[in-house]
Formats: structure tokens, C-alpha cells, sequence
């Protein structure tokens, strides 16, 4: 009796174990942390939880996990304009019905906890939600993220050949989901690296995307997959269009294709042999002759190239020299000031939320103040985004000797471990977003603070353009990247994205695409197509939201669905111009004066590069009226389809052909 009682206690404590480790494992799935989390507040304003907005929101975060878990996506829209929200939610391809509910009510409720933003994305490991004050259903815009994991800090040893793999595996998985959509632009797959390891990798798009676009997501992700994680043992980069993934473990729940490197098949016949010892015999000198050669004509352009840019830069500014030791701390710098980190975080309360004044797509930036009273502001560029370092370098290469009133000034840098560091000096009026958007703020501009906010972005950008040594191109100009000093004089700022031109270069091409949608030009938006009259382009649409007080993103007329831009055009054409103008200005300003910035603005967005004008035109117009202004051309994005109200179709297309929606059963 006494053994059974023991042996009955033994196998309560077993399953008393088994029971604690399973809800241990389970409370583990549902607090799980999200990978990457998109939530600007200052990109996009906040909102109220307890405006119809707000409420909007909730009911689309609350409906999306429901209506999405048999499927795998959808998308769904709540309310009318101006308070309408859209929203999409995606799960992985291969996770069961009530794992995708259970994963898109676990981000739902993590958005609706710690995020106020008008428009936020999340991703987890399973699914992601997106919801947006604009209609981003159809809508393709890539901006990789890479999330930091556990496994894609350890390197392996043969990392050439490993990623050799590791690309041929993802790119035949991306061929299969974008022109099969009967695979839901899903696909899974294994390929045997060693003899004890094998890769496994997934590639997947949303399904209102097109097949073309599909592919060109994928192409970028890819692209960024190798920057972040060539010698890794896993990698991933999440979008809000598609997103990529290898491990060298098993993490999807469905069986995958076995792909293996083509291999030529051999034959017994004689003749055959003949052939394959023959040919090769006489051809192959020839062949790698000719590969030498053009391997060193191209190395030759390269390396000349190279000396371009760098005599270009050298002549601009003289070379930023530091030293870094092995812990990656930067111990000597000449002509840019090196502050230590323990120096950054005493200035920013350790980089505390009460200090925060913004955050971008690559960091944070922080107010400090230093032991001299001196007030600075604090870029953190974040440790999980590999794209960080390229707007470092970018932001001390291109801006530390570009002095100029109306460019923000970068005061000095620091770079320990995985902190990467820009100091610039304080703004205290923030950004022109804040005064443009904000119903208080704006009530603080009167025209003549607007028309020199409007001269100082376009003899910034002059400078940027002509003036400089070195033709700069912005490529993310936005009212949240001109910030404003004490005495509201416009300073450009954020270099991370630009580009810079040499002598006899014009424009230039990329496959990946970055900036706002919105502020980005028609052919670089589309073709990757970018140049100082991309730059003209954002600035037009800035100086259209500072007459009109109101966001490009996002705006839509409820009977027409017209851009801002198509909307200042219309009422232009129609002689009723001054209907466009911020009531606030209206009352309180010289009617010709703004006119004619509506004019000038209006020239800036045309669809057409050529018929853009040069900022040095903008710059001398803004400045002198007697200079005659052509008649501005319809602008790009302005192309409508006039709908009613009380209908809609998930496969209608917009007029120039930017989107298309697609629905698929799962």
C-alpha cells in the first residue's frame, strides 16, 4: 500500500511537472514579443482613443483577427473620410486557423496598449497587422526591416558558400510564390547545405499586391537579406508588402520542396565522352581568357570610379579620420567631435521617453543637455536596422562640412559597441510638421513666417543642388525632416537617404526604393528613378500643405477621391484658387503673395521631370515678382476615378495604374 501511494505521488509530481512546463511554454506564445513595431507619432500624428477615429481603429484591430483566420488575409475599412481607418493583417502561410486568430489578437491588443499613432504596422513571427488613416489595400511600398533573433547572431563558418545556398534557395522560392497565386504567394523550401545541415527558408507577399510587385518586393528584400545577414545562420526581413526568412532549423509547420543545386547528368556513350573532353580542350582557354579581361576592364571602371567619388569628396570636405578598437569604441576623430558614450547618456537622462523628441525610420532622437548648458539633440540609431550604419556614414560624409543656415549642423558623433551616435545642434521649435498639422501651432503662423520657411527649404535645397561641391539629392524631404530654430528659420536635416552626384550625373537608378510615399516622385516611386527634380517634387508638396494646412498622405475627398495635389490643380484651372488656402491665411495675408507660392508649387509636382522647375528658378521666382511663371501642367498622382460613395470593389484600379487589389480564398 504504502509503494502504490508512492508511485501515485511520483506520477502526480510528472504530470504536476509536465502540466507546469506546457502553461510555461504556452503563457511564453501568447506574451510573445513582437519582431518589429512601426509606430510614428511624429510622421503621422496621434490620435484620441475616444474620437471617432479612435473608435474606428479599435473596431478594425478587434474585426481583423475574426475575418482573417480562415484565410490567412484580408482587409477591412471602418467609417467615412476623415475618420475612416483601413486595415490589413496577414498571417504565415502555414499556421493553423486558430494560431493565426490567436497571433492577430495578441498584436491587435499590443497596438491598442501602446500605440496612439494614425497609422502603425507590427509584426510577429506568424502574422502582422497594418491600419492607416489612408487606403494602403492595393498600395505597394517596400521598407525592409530587419528584427534582431536569437540565431542570426551566430556566424557560420563558410559564409560564401553558405549564402551561395542560402540565394539560390530563397531566389527559386520567390519565383514560385509571385507567379503562382493558386500558392497564395506563399512558399516554403529545403536545400541540403552539408551533410548534417540543411537551410530552410520561406518567402511571402500580401495578396493585394500584384504579381510583378510581388517579385520586385521579394527582389528587394533579398537584396537586404544579404546585407544584414550574408554570414549568418538565419536572417529575416519583414515589409508591409512581403517578407523573407532562412534558418537552419525547421520553424514552419508544412512540408517544403527538397531544391538542390543543378548538377549536369553524364552518359556512357563514347561519343559524348569525346565531345566533353574535346570541347572543353579548345574552348576553355578562350573562355577564361575572355573573363579575365573583362573581370579587369570592370575592376579598372570600378577602381576609377571610386577615385571620382572620393577626389569629389575630398575636395568637399576633408576626410573624417578615426580609429576604433576592437570593441568597436571610437577612440580619435580629427575634424569631427567624438563624444563618449557615458557623456551622451548623462546628457539624456540615459536616453529617457521624458527626452525623446521624435522617432524615424533608423533611430530616435533625444534632447540632452551638457554639462555647459548646452542644449543638443541626439540621434540613436537603432541597433536592430543594419540600414543604420549606411545613414551614419551617410549623415558624416555628407553633412559635417556642409555649412549652411538652412541645413541643420551636425555638432559631432559617437559610435560604441552597437551604439551608433549623430549629434546635431537643438531645434526648439521641433519640426514644421508639428506647426503645419497641429490646429494650435498653426494658428502661430502668419504668411510671413510661412513664405520664409518656404525661402529657406528652397535656398537649402539650392545649396544641396548647385551650390555645393557636391550635387546632393535628398531623396526623403518632408516637413518632419525641416526643422525650425528659435527664430523659425527652416533647417534641413536627415541625410540618411541622400545621394551624391558627380560633375557629369544627372540622375541615377535603384532597385530599392526608400522615403514617404506621398513626398516621392512619380519615377522614383515607380522606375527607382531619382534626381535633384525628385528633390523639386517633395518641395512642392511641402510648400501645397503649408498653404493648405493639409496632409498629401491621406488625403481624399469623399465624392471624388482626389490627391491633395489633384485638388489645388482642379480649383486652379476652375479660377478658384484661394478656396485651396488655409482659411487662417485667408484672413490675415496678401492674396497675390500666396497665389503665386500656389503657382510655384503647383510647377514643382507636375508629372514630368523636364517640366519641373530647377530649385535655382524656384529660388529667384520665390524672390522676384516681375519673373513670368508658365502655366503649371496636371500634376502626377492626380488621375481620378470618381466613385460612389455607397459603392466599392476589391478589384477596382486606379487610373494611372499604381495599385490593384486581388482576393483569394485560402
Amino acid at each position: 500500500m504504502f509503494i502504490q501511494n508512492i508511485i501515485m505521488i511520483r506520477h502526480a509530481l510528472l504530470a504536476m511537472c509536465f502540466l507546469i512546463i506546457l502553461l510555461s511554454m504556452l503563457f511564453a506564445l501568447v506574451l510573445a514579443d513582437p519582431l518589429f513595431t512601426i509606430c510614428s507619432s511624429t510622421e503621422y500624428g496621434n490620435y484620441d482613443l475616444k474620437s471617432p477615429f479612435g473608435k474606428n481603429v479599435k473596431i478594425v484591430l478587434e474585426t481583423l483577427p475574426s475575418i482573417t483566420s480562415s484565410t490567412g488575409y484580408n482587409s477591412t475599412a471602418i467609417g467615412e473620410l476623415p475618420d475612416k481607418v483601413t486595415g490589413k493583417a496577414l498571417c504565415r502561410g502555414d499556421v493553423t486557423s486558430s494560431a493565426c486568430q490567436t497571433c492577430l489578437r495578441d498584436a491587435s491588443q499590443k497596438l491598442l496598449k501602446d500605440c496612439e499613432s494614425k497609422e502603425a504596422i507590427i509584426w510577429y513571427e506568424r502574422c502582422q497587422i497594418h491600419y492607416s488613416f489612408q487606403n494602403i489595400t492595393s498600395l505597394y511600398v517596400y521598407a525592409g526591416k530587419y528584427p534582431d533573433m536569437e540565431s542570426h547572431n551566430k556566424s557560420v563558418s563558410d559564409p560564401v558558400h553558405f549564402y551561395d545556398n542560402v540565394r539560390f534557395l530563397m531566389d527559386k522560392l520567390s519565383n514560385a510564390a509571385a507567379l503562382n497565386r493558386s500558392k497564395l504567394m506563399f512558399e516554403t523550401g529545403e536545400i541540403k547545405f552539408s551533410r548534417n545541415e540543411t537551410i530552410y527558408g520561406h518567402v511571402q507577399c500580401t495578396r493585394d499586391i500584384r504579381e510583378d510587385e510581388c517579385q520586385k518586393c521579394l527582389s528587394s528584400a533579398l537584396i537586404d537579406l544579404k546585407g544584414c545577414c550574408s554570414s549568418k545562420q538565419g536572417g529575416i526581413i519583414v515589409s508591409r508588402n512581403c517578407n523573407v526568412r532562412f534558418e537552419l532549423y525547421k520553424y514552419y509547420n508544412t512540408s517544403s520542396h527538397l531544391i538542390t543545386f543543378p548538377t549536369p547528368k553524364g552518359r556512357s556513350n563514347w561519343k559524348m565522352v569525346a565531345i566533353i573532353v574535346f570541347i572543353p580542350t579548345m574552348v576553355l582557354p578562350i573562355v577564361i581568357g575572355s573573363f579575365i579581361f573583362c573581370l579587369r576592364r570592370k575592376r579598372r571602371r570600378q577602381r576609377d570610379m571610386e577615385r571620382n567619388h572620393l577626389k569629389l569628396l575630398k575636395e568637399s570636405a576633408s576626410p573624417i579620420g578615426f580609429t576604433t578598437t576592437e570593441e568597436g569604441r571610437l577612440v580619435s576623430s580629427e575634424d569631427l567631435p567624438f563624444m563618449d558614450l557615458s557623456t551622451i547618456r548623462a546628457a539624456t537622462d540615459n536616453f529617457s521617453d521624458s527626452n525623446k523628441l521624435g522617432q524615424g525610420g533608423f533611430g530616435t532622437v533625444y534632447k540632452g543637455v551638457l554639462t555647459n548648458v548646452k542644449e543638443i539633440a541626439v540621434k540613436r540609431l537603432s541597433i536592430k536596422s543594419w540600414q543604420g550604419l549606411e545613414e551614419f556614414k551617410n549623415e558624416f560624409m555628407l553633412i559635417e562640412k556642409l555649412q549652411h543656415r538652412n541645413l541643420v549642423r551636425l555638432l559631432g558623433c559617437g559610435m560604441e559597441g552597437e551604439e551608433k551616435l549623430l549629434i546635431y545642434e537643438f531645434m526648439p521649435n521641433k519640426s514644421l510638421d508639428i506647426f503645419i498639422f497641429d490646429a494650435e501651432r498653426r494658428a502661430q503662423l502668419d504668411w510671413e513666417t510661412c513664405y520664409n520657411i518656404i525661402g529657406g527649404i528652397a535656398r537649402g535645397l539650392l545649396y544641396l543642388h548647385e551650390d555645393s561641391r557636391l550635387r546632393i539629392i535628398h531623396r526623403d524631404l518632408k516637413p518632419s525632416n525641416v526643422l525650425l530654430d528659435h527664430e523659425m528659420v527652416a533647417k534641413i536635416s536627415d541625410f540618411g537617404m541622400a545621394r551624391f552626384f558627380g560633375e557629369n550625373q544627372n540622375k541615377a537608378n535603384t532597385r530599392r526604393v526608400v522615403g514617404t510615399f506621398g513626398y516621392m516622385a512619380p519615377e522614383y516611386a515607380m522606375e527607382g528613378i531619382f534626381s535633384v527634380k525628385s528633390d523639386v517634387f517633395s518641395f512642392g508638396v511641402i510648400l501645397l500643405e503649408i498653404i493648405s494646412g493639409k496632409r498629401s498622405s491621406g488625403f481624399y475627398l469623399t465624392e471624388h477621391g482626389q490627391t491633395l495635389l489633384a485638388y489645388a490643380w482642379r480649383l486652379w484651372i476652375e479660377g478658384k484658387a484661394m478656396e485651396f488656402v488655409d482659411p487662417l491665411l485667408v484672413e490675415r495675408s496678401p492674396a497675390e503673395g500666396i497665389l503665386r507660392c500656389l503657382h510655384i508649387g503647383l510647377l514643382c509636382v507636375q508629372k514630368d521631370p523636364a517640366d519641373r522647375p530647377t530649385m535655382s528658378f524656384v529660388d529667384l521666382a520665390l524672390a522676384s515678382d516681375p519673373i513670368a511663371l508658365p502655366q503649371p501642367q496636371q500634376p502626377a498622382f492626380s488621375l481620378i476615378k470618381i466613385v460612389p460613395a455607397h459603392k466599392s470593389s476589391s478589384t477596382d484600379r486606379s487610373v494611372n495604374q499604381m495599385t490593384v487589389s486581388s482576393f483569394l480564398p485560402r
